[in-house]
């Protein structure tokens, strides 16, 4: 068999089994593709170029049994890889940590922004999680030394995995934080944070694939904004002058909207067609 038969037999066997996307890719066939590039060992954008490639015995035994573990157990591919992709940068993954996936990091790399005020020396990123957006912190401002802070001490143990294999641990440092609480009087240049914001409606309906995934990570109260409120009533004393707020929100963005009306979000363009991350400065916000 060869590799383009391999990628369509996996999409519509995921297909024929309903199964839910989202978890770094949104369609049986992107999916499909990343599986197979997975099991070859290249990279998922170049699988076009071997697609006319044979497939050893082994390699579709093994792709066979990982669609068919997909679909069974309606496990996330990246669980089952320990491999996820943010702004194309490999990051390890398990079930300690929800899949990496934000459209922070679309920001990133689109930089310079129009609302930057100071260079960024000092960085956050809360709620980090694997470490994926810290990494990508890191990346964006060469200059920058970053904290990767997190509650779930094991969260923060896949952060370091990531940390070191992108060689980034003079610069990175991992931080166990109920939100600020663990930060000390330490002031940053920028914040991100792509905190949980599942509301409890939503929480009931999850598809099996996100029942994966650490609750922790994902649930925020009845209307999505339990973490959120805590970042904006304290993101102030931990902001230098001129510092950033970049907060990702997703459905929540109606509820967030309607609670802090005075509040002067910028919605900046993302591939999100909703617009579900805000920037505010300092001097924006609540204290």
């Amino acid at each position: 068999m060869k590799v383009a038969d391999a990628v369509r037999e996996t999409a519509r066997a995921w297909r024929a089994a309903h199964l839910h996307f989202g978890h770094g890719t949104l369609h049986p066939r992107d999916e499909a593709a990343w599986l197979v590039a997975h099991v070859l060992r290249v990279h998922p954008g170049d699988l076009g170029q071997h697609a006319a490639r044979a497939l050893s015995p082994a390699a579709l035994v093994r792709i066979r049994a990982l669609a068919t573990r997909r679909a069974r157990e309606r496990i996330p591919l990246a669980y089952l890889l320990h491999e996820a992709w943010l702004d194309d940068r490999r990051f390890y993954v398990d079930e300690r940590v929800i899949v990496p996936r934000s459209y922070i990091a679309e920001l990133l790399r689109d930089r310079p922004w129009p609302w930057e005020r100071r260079p960024v020396r000092r960085a956050l990123d809360l709620c980090t999680g694997s470490g994926c957006l810290a990494v990508l912190v890191a990346r964006a401002f060469a200059r920058a030394h970053v904290d990767a802070a997190d509650i779930s001490p094991e969260a923060l143990e896949v952060a370091r995995i990531n940390v070191r294999r992108h060689r980034l641990a003079g610069r990175v440092r991992i931080v166990q934080s109920d939100l600020f609480a663990g930060l000390g009087g330490a002031r940053y240049d920028l914040i991100v944070t792509n905190p949980p914001y599942v509301d409890a409606r939503t929480m009931r309906a999850l598809p099996r694939e996100y029942r994966h995934e650490p609750q922790l990570a994902l649930a925020a109260g009845r209307d999505g904004l339990d973490l959120v409120r805590g970042i904006l009533a304290h993101a102030r004393r931990h902001l230098e002058p001129g510092g950033l707020l970049i907060c990702e929100v997703g459905d929540a963005r109606a509820a967030l909207e309607r609670a802090y009306p005075r509040l002067p979000f910028l919605w900046p363009t993302t591939s999100d067609p909703h617009g579900c991350v805000f920037v505010l400065a300092r001097e924006q916000l609540p204290g």
